[in-house]
């Protein structure tokens, strides 16, 4: 049944917010950086005026930030955080702790170049960075997105008791006003529920240790069952997307398909770019041009099998990266690679992009041109949207 509902106008900053105050999170552990600080700024000030009674743990880094969160999380509340860029390089320690040590923490990011040179504009590269140490990843196109993806990644984190980032672009996203529906609070607090940790620290009637040594008689089998919680976490997000579409009517997937059925031509894109590619599809679409987008939701873990399904049809495949690949492929491409390998798809021919590093802008008419190329031979491992 959907809940009463209220539109109202706000960055996806403060969408990120809206979200975290709905939920009531325990504590937050809070250190600014650009462009996520309007995040714990408007949350602050919910605090302060009294909407919500999270405990903020003001800290003296990213690092401490992310330790904090971890701790609170080990003593048994419901911890969550937020970062960009250098930030989450700094807190780069201690997430795989978080993941490893099974915490469900909450971290909204607003993903950020990473310097050098020094760049506060809106990439991917900060996330991409640490796409591999054992957190969910959600990334989201509007501040819609991400208020509705704050709740779905806390739902599933705690399930399967792995943490998540909800991921929007730095100032594309985290900065500019949309209007979005906010649902009502006692709906949301009736989906995500209350914490219940399986086991914590001040559990004194059940003790338990947080952060043992682990040698080789037991590391292995702590990282398979890592491994296999994480492959839960596939599962755990479609029931959580699913029950939340119940609730509001907005339904997500583990990607979203845009004219993508019979589309003979295909980008792959994440985030707020995924905008521009759908008015560009729209007129070619017009013009009798059959082109469609997948737009990733879910990044990590990677839906390999449903990706691959839904992309067997694509005779031109392009995948547009807004990261720095030094020495390899671009993270998404490899992994549409992969999945098209998985299921031995020889039909699609594959080009890698690399599109707005340090907040450069992309267009709808960039888009059209990478669909045009798809109609030649690609000679090239590596193309560039945009670059001087």
């Amino acid at each position: 049944m959907i809940q009463n509902t209220k539109y109202i106008a706000l960055t996806g900053g403060a969408a990120a917010a809206e979200a975290l105050k709905q939920i009531n999170p325990d504590v937050m552990p809070v250190y600014p950086i650009t462009p996520q600080t309007p995040i714990i700024e408007v949350f602050a000030k919910m605090v302060a005026d009294g909407e919500v009674d999270t405990e903020i743990i003001q800290v003296e880094s990213e690092h401490s930030a992310m330790s904090a969160a971890m701790g609170a999380q080990a003593a048994g509340v419901r911890a969550v955080t937020a970062s960009s860029s250098q930030g989450i390089m700094l807190m780069s320690e201690i997430l795989p702790i978080v993941s490893g040590t099974r915490l469900p923490a909450l971290m909204v990011v607003s993903a950020r170049a990473l310097s050098a040179p020094i760049n506060i504009h809106g990439d991917h590269e900060d996330v991409m960075a640490v796409r591999d140490l054992g957190w969910i990843q959600i990334i989201s196109e509007n501040a819609q997105e991400v208020y509705d993806n704050v709740f779905i990644a806390l739902k599933m984190a705690e399930k399967v008791r792995i943490p998540a980032m909800v991921i929007m672009d730095g100032f594309i996203t985290s900065h500019s006003v949309e209007n979005l529906e906010i649902v009502d609070t006692a709906a949301v607090r009736g989906y995500v529920g209350e914490y219940k940790p399986k086991k914590y620290l001040l559990d004194i009637e059940n003790p338990v240790s947080f952060g043992p040594v682990g040698l080789p008689n037991s590391f292995f089998e702590f990282k398979r069952a890592q491994i296999e919680a994480m492959n839960d976490a596939t599962v755990a997000y479609k029931e959580a997307a699913d029950e939340y579409a119940v609730l509001t009517g907005r339904k997500y997937d583990y990607f979203e398909g845009y004219q993508l059925e019979d589309a003979e031509r295909v980008i792959v894109i994440a985030g707020s770019a995924a905008g521009a590619a759908k008015v560009a599809i729209d007129e070619m679409r017009a013009d009798g041009e059959k082109v469609g987008l997948l737009k990733i939701k879910l990044f990590r873990p990677f839906p390999y099998k449903k990706i691959a399904e839904a992309l067997k049809n694509a005779k031109n495949i392009a995948v547009l990266d807004r990261t720095v690949p030094l020495g390899s492929d671009a993270p998404l491409f490899s992994d549409i690679l992969n999945s098209l390998f998985k299921i031995q798809n020889p039909k699609s021919k594959i080009q890698s992009y690399i599109y707005g590093l340090g907040g450069r802008e992309i267009f709808s008419k960039d888009i059209k041109q990478v669909f045009e190329d798809l109609k030649k031979e690609n000679g090239e491992s590596l193309k560039y949207i945009g670059l001087k």
